[in-house]
């Protein structure tokens, strides 16, 4: 493409970037994310030697009130918040299934908190999704208190709507001339719309040198770096918002 039709790339300003790299000094890891526009998914996947029957199948389902009202207050239940980690409590900070990650893509970032825990039964999720089974014993004790501290006052957990199943592919990889661990993920949309998401993991300190690496390798091998980003997960809260709210109207 002429550089003069090329789209002019996002980039985060001095400041943003300040902010980014103390916020990293606080985080477990850097997390580097690029979503793929869908023209040039098909691509992507050649160029990158990804086989898509190696990928893991997976259901998303979030939580919430039809009007969202807990993504408002930066509460997923799947569940990641936006926070300043030095401002988390030493209970909810030193927890051992408690992971502080810096989400960096182009033209911006968002520093987040996971509660990660096993779900127990195989089921279990279908029973919730079926109201067969509470919302609230998906989770452990630590994660309803910290969703309690949290979220609305008067909103409980078993209050909440299901939004889902987002089906989705998973592919972890080690692309060809790159030493680093890939991970895909293709979403797709109950509406037809799919998110092509590139990401890998890094140390917080290593986040530029593999950020810049990561750069050269994905333009080299003609991966669309200047396309609009989006988010899966917010992508994923508007549509079944829209769709709960259309029924209930």
């Amino acid at each position: 493409m002429p550089p003069a039709t090329r789209r002019k790339t996002r980039r985060l300003t001095d400041a943003k970037l300040q902010e980014m790299l103390a916020l990293t000094s606080h985080a477990d890891s850097v997390e580097l994310k690029l979503t793929v526009p869908d023209s040039d998914r098909s691509a992507t996947v050649t160029d990158l030697g990804m086989d898509p029957l190696e990928a893991q199948i997976r259901q998303v389902f979030f939580f919430d009130t039809p009007d969202l009202r807990l993504n408002k207050r930066g509460v997923v239940v799947r569940a990641r918040r936006p926070i300043v980690p030095e401002e988390l409590p030493p209970s909810v900070r030193n927890a051992k299934t408690m992971v502080v990650e810096v989400d960096a893509m182009p033209g911006g970032y968002v520093c987040s908190a996971s509660f990660k825990g096993a779900i127990g039964p195989g089921d279990a999720v279908r029973q919730v999704a079926a109201g067969d089974r509470a919302i609230r014993k998906l989770y452990s004790k630590q994660q309803r208190a910290f969703y309690a501290a949290h979220a609305p006052e008067g909103l409980a957990m078993d209050d909440l709507s299901v939004l889902g199943p987002i089906n989705v592919l998973k592919l972890k990889f080690t692309p060809k001339g790159y030493d680093r661990r890939m991970v895909a993920e293709l979403w797709l949309y109950p509406d037809g719309e799919r998110i092509l998401e590139l990401s890998t993991k890094c140390r917080p300190n290593e986040a530029l040198q593999v950020a810049g690496e990561a750069r050269v390798f994905l333009a080299d091998r003609g991966v669309d770096l200047y396309g609009e980003q989006q988010t899966k997960t917010r992508t994923a809260l508007e549509y079944f918002s829209s769709t709960l709210q259309g029924a209930a109207s």
